[in-house]
This record gives C-alpha cells, sequence and structure tokens, in this order.
C-alpha cells in the first residue's frame, strides 16, 4: 500500500493514499460523527466559459446564478462538476469544443458556496496541460477542493476527504470520456475509467470505504444527449454500489436522466446542466434540470430532495409554471424505469431513500 499523505486545509482533509496509519489520524480529526444531518447539494455541469465568461465580466461574479443563490449557499457541502478550464492559455488542443472561463471567475465558483469540483471531463485539458494546472492553482488559491485529475496518476486518483456536521464524507472523481487524456506515472491527466473494466476504480472505492461514513463518486460518463443510461450503465452504477458508493453523482449527457435508489442508496445517473451558454433545441431540454440537495446522517442516505431549475441567457434560476410542471413529469416518467417514487409535498420534490418510506417518515424529511 502506498505511503499516507495528509493535508489539513480550512477544515478539510485531503487523502492521498492509505495505510493503517489511517484510523488514529482519523479519530484525532473527528471522525467520530455527532448526531445530526448533513445536506450536500449537487448540480450538473457548469460551464463559465464562452458567453457565460463575458455576461460575468459584464454583470458580476454572482449573475450566473440568479434567484438560485440562497438556496446554493444554505447547504452543508457542494459538489459540482466543472466543465470548462480556468486559465488564460492559448494552447488550444484539436477538438471541436474548447471551453475557457478567466481565472477570476473562479470567484462565481465562491459566491455559490462551491466546495469540490469533479475535474475529470473532456474539458479540463481543452488547453493542455498549461491549462489543467492554471485550473487546479487557481482553484487551490480560492480554497475549492478538485478530484479527478493531476499532475500524475497518483494525484488524479486521489480522492477529496471533507469533515462537516461530524461526518466524514469521501468524493472520488472519474470519466470515461477522453481515454487519451488519462494520466500516467509521469504524465498529467485524468483519472480515467473504462466502464467495461473498472477494476482500477473498484480499488480505489474500497480502499477509501472503511474510513469515510458517506462515499460519493462523481463520473463525467456516457454519451450526450441521451435521456435513458443503457443497460451496460446501469450494470456498472449498480457495480459502484455494491463496492461501497453511497451516491453516485452523474454527468456529462447535457439532459438530466432518472433516478435510482438501489439497495438504501442514490444513483443519479445524470444531473444534466446547471450553467452554460447552449443552444436549446427541443425536444431535447439541456436547459432543464434540478439542484439535488440529498439529506444524510451517520446511517447512511436519508433522502433526495429536486429543485427544479431553468437555464436562461447564461443564468440558472428557479424553475415555474408551465416549466416546473413538465420538469417534473419528465423526472417522474424518467424515474419509473427504476421503481422509484417521487413525491410531491408541501411544494417539495421528495425520493425516500432510506426504508421504510412511510407517511411519518416522508414528512419528516
Amino acid at each position: 500500500m502506498r505511503c499516507l499523505k495528509i493535508l489539513l486545509m480550512s477544515g478539510y482533509i485531503l487523502f492521498s493514499s492509505f495505510s493503517a496509519y489511517y484510523a488514529d489520524t482519523l479519530s484525532q480529526s473527528g471522525k467520530t460523527p455527532k448526531d445530526g444531518f448533513l445536506t450536500i447539494g449537487l448540480t450538473g455541469d457548469i460551464m463559465l466559459g464562452r458567453l457565460v465568461n463575458e455576461v460575468i465580466t459584464a454583470e458580476g461574479y454572482l449573475y450566473p446564478w440568479g434567484n438560485m443563490i440562497e438556496l446554493l449557499t444554505s447547504t452543508d457541502l457542494n459538489i459540482v462538476n466543472l466543465e470548462t478550464t480556468l486559465t488564460t492559455s492559448t494552447s488550444r488542443v484539436e477538438k471541436t469544443y474548447n471551453f475557457k472561463a478567466d481565472p477570476d471567475k473562479v470567484q462565481s465558483l465562491i459566491a455559490a458556496g462551491t466546495d469540490v469540483c469533479n475535474i475529470a471531463n473532456n474539458h479540463i485539458l481543452d488547453f493542455d496541460v498549461e491549462g489543467l494546472f492554471e485550473t487546479m492553482v487557481t482553484l487551490e488559491n480560492a480554497g475549492i477542493l478538485y478530484t479527478g485529475a493531476g499532475r500524475n496518476i497518483y494525484k488524479a486518483r486521489e480522492p477529496v476527504v471533507v469533515t462537516k456536521n461530524g461526518l466524514t464524507i469521501g468524493i472520488i472523481g472519474s470519466t470515461d470520456n477522453e481515454p487519451g487524456w488519462n494520466a500516467g506515472k509521469n504524465r498529467p491527466g485524468t483519472f480515467y475509467v473504462n466502464v467495461k473494466k473498472p477494476e482500477e476504480l473498484l480499488t480505489e472505492i474500497r480502499s477509501l470505504r472503511p474510513w469515510v461514513d458517506i462515499l460519493i463518486l462523481t463520473i463525467h460518463w456516457g454519451p450526450n444527449m441521451r435521456q435513458k443510461p443503457a443497460r451496460a450503465f446501469v450494470r456498472f452504477a449498480h457495480s459502484m454500489i455494491d463496492a461501497g458508493v453511497d451516491i453516485f453523482h452523474g454527468h456529462s449527457a447535457h439532459v438530466f436522466q432518472g433516478i435510482e435508489v438501489y439497495k438504501e442508496k442514490l444513483i443519479l445517473y445524470d444531473t444534466g446542466d446547471f450553467v452554460d451558454d447552449y443552444r436549446v433545441t427541443p425536444p431535447i431540454r439541456t436547459d432543464q434540470s434540478f439542484f439535488y440537495i440529498v439529506k444524510a446522517d451517520r446511517n447512511g442516505i436519508v433522502s433526495l430532495n429536486l429543485v427544479p431549475v431553468l437555464i436562461s441567457n447564461m443564468q440558472v434560476n428557479l424553475a415555474t409554471g408551465a416549466e416546473y410542471t413538465q420538469i417534473v413529469r419528465r423526472i417522474k416518467k424518467l424515474s419509473e424505469d427504476f421503481n422509484t417514487n417521487i413525491y410531491e409535498i408541501n411544494g417539495r420534490l421528495l425520493v425516500p431513500v432510506r426504508k421504510p418510506a412511510s407517511v411519518d417518515f416522508i414528512n419528516r424529511i
């Protein structure tokens, strides 16, 4: 086993590897959970480049978040997929779409209460290694943690571990996009996973599992514009849960997919987009999604609260009226494939994760 390296940073704990020394260190840093709940906010892709970058420059760092800012900053921990680089690099790689935002736009992420970014995706090397490194340094200087890419394969596989409300949460980032960007022993890149042969990812999950209360896999995976995951992807997600994952946080399709409660764990097959400048071409609605709020405690995942949102003019806002109704109808329909019940109670959309899903229990979540 690799040697243990721990970095304490603003109340966060980062683990790059594991050893028998681990348990004592965790007990000294608050591993034992306290009574109470933790709320985890999850979003799909946040793309701050191109026109979004320009409008932030003109309108200010809060602009992308519309009327969502109070909700975004109300959770205990927020995890997003950063679908852009934060760089001034001009080393553009040859591909169809290259995304970058000015490094100062990290202030928008800070304003939204962003704690952890997945950077294992098909845009983190859009401006080559130079863009990757500047993005990492920019996030580090802002106090935002990241996972899924790094200066070598060991750093790319390195999970983030944070302690909040007495609970320890482990977060692993990965992607099945851009296999040529896979990091190596001496090569910067991403934590690439082959969905058909995920042994390396399974190894990381099993190594981390004993040391955390909640384990989250945030993965940029699958083809674009698909409203349903293929059977092979469902099997893959199930295998991640079986290995020890509590929350499967998928993104990449640009549209949200169904939700599954599997063995009292939560699978978000795809969380869609959250902020971007993309053209919307119905019937594919890349402008509709959710802010996903997970409630957890020392025994695992309690429930999921779905907050429907709509992207317009490079800004995300709460969905209302016909848009709200359409989003709710679609997530219920897509989730039926997984026998997932979504309840509308007192203006909230709730998915019970822990059994029993009684009326009294639902009212408490």
